[in-house]
């Protein structure tokens, strides 16, 4: 039976990226879930094998994902040989670093539109290294964005059964709140219904959560369900989606993780992030939706306080492979 075939961007090389890379494609769960492809320089992959201690762990670098050599112990990458170890420090905000990642990631895109690979499952990347490196975005979602073609795409977190859109990401809380708009909430719950049937999730019912406390008491603590949440859930209602809130955001994401919801659709940046992550901090994967490709991701950052240690884990970094392996075949890639 084949495999999905994954691409992974080493993510900043000056973070944990290149660590967990290689710790992964050393795990059996990897080798029997997915052919796994990784896209960096091999310097610093070979760099990133001894920090780690696993001198068995042979790389070998192809130009063409279809030549890889899908075995266990064996590291497949295609070498972009764009940045030396010597160029940076381990740890630090270099703007070359933050280059070579956009670099990386602009390749792993290529193959996945090209129908070379199945999905991407992304390392962490820093946001002040791409600035020093002329690359103007914020993050990984906007870069797939730009990329792909595709405006605002969705992200959605998984973890432990529980799955998480965002309405919001990254605008401070008062930006936030002039956000929370009717069209908005039945805009993103369309396409939110869209995104899991492209996944292949197509029963169940998707819950809106609450903004205020107790979901504004009917306007004592705040009036924007009763003007924006509750007029986007009726009239969601009445074209047919099965959808209901809004859900108060103390009890919401719980219930989900029970069962209750297949899915819920939170505000915010960290009103989501705090439930997944409280859930299961390791497991909790980022999948990028929307898009006509399939991405993933760990959600931590580049630990450069631990990054050349060894001691980062790679518990996200597998998961995340497994996920894109798990909806892999449902994603259309041109």
């Amino acid at each position: 039976m084949s495999r999905p075939r994954i691409a992974v961007p080493i993510g900043d090389p000056a973070g944990i990226g290149p660590e967990i890379a290689a710790k992964a494609a050393a795990s059996e769960e990897v080798t029997d879930a997915a052919e796994y492809i990784v896209v960096g320089d091999k310097r610093i992959m070979e760099r990133a094998v001894r920090i780690i201690g696993a001198e068995n762990l042979k790389i070998h670098c192809v130009a063409d994902p279809g030549k890889g050599d899908y075995r266990p112990g064996i590291l497949n990458m295609i070498d972009l040989a764009n940045l030396s170890p010597q160029e940076y420090e381990i740890g630090t905000v270099n703007g070359k670093c933050g280059r070579a990642a956009y670099e990386y990631i602009k390749t792993s895109v290529d193959l996945a539109m090209s129908g070379q690979v199945d999905a991407v499952a992304t390392t962490p990347i820093n946001k002040e290294a791409l600035k020093a490196g002329n690359v103007n975005y914020i993050g990984h979602t906007e870069i797939f964005g730009a990329l792909t073609g595709t405006q605002d795409p969705l992200t959605m977190f998984e973890t432990r059964g529980l799955r998480v859109f965002f309405l919001t990401r990254h605008v401070s809380l008062r930006e936030m709140l002039d956000l929370i708009k009717k069209d908005r909430i039945v805009d993103y719950v369309k396409r939110c219904t869209e995104a899991l049937r492209q996944l292949g999730v197509k029963e169940g019912t998707m819950a809106v959560a609450g903004l205020n406390p107790h979901s504004g008491e009917h306007g004592l603590f705040g009036w924007e369900e009763e003007e924006e949440i509750v007029p986007a859930i009726e009239e969601l209602k009445a074209e047919g989606y099965d959808v209901e809130g809004p859900v108060g955001a103390d009890s919401v994401f719980h219930q989900a993780a029970e069962g209750k919801y297949n899915s819920v659709l939170s505000l915010y940046h960290d009103q989501g992030h705090i439930a997944a992550k409280t859930l299961d901090f390791h497991r909790t994967i980022a999948v990028t939706c929307g898009m006509p490709i399939l991405r993933t991701s760990v959600d931590h950052g580049t630990a450069f306080d631990i990054a050349g240690t060894g001691k980062a884990s790679e518990v996200s970094m597998i998961e995340a492979i497994k996920v894109a392996a798990r909806y892999a075949s449902n994603i259309y890639c041109p």
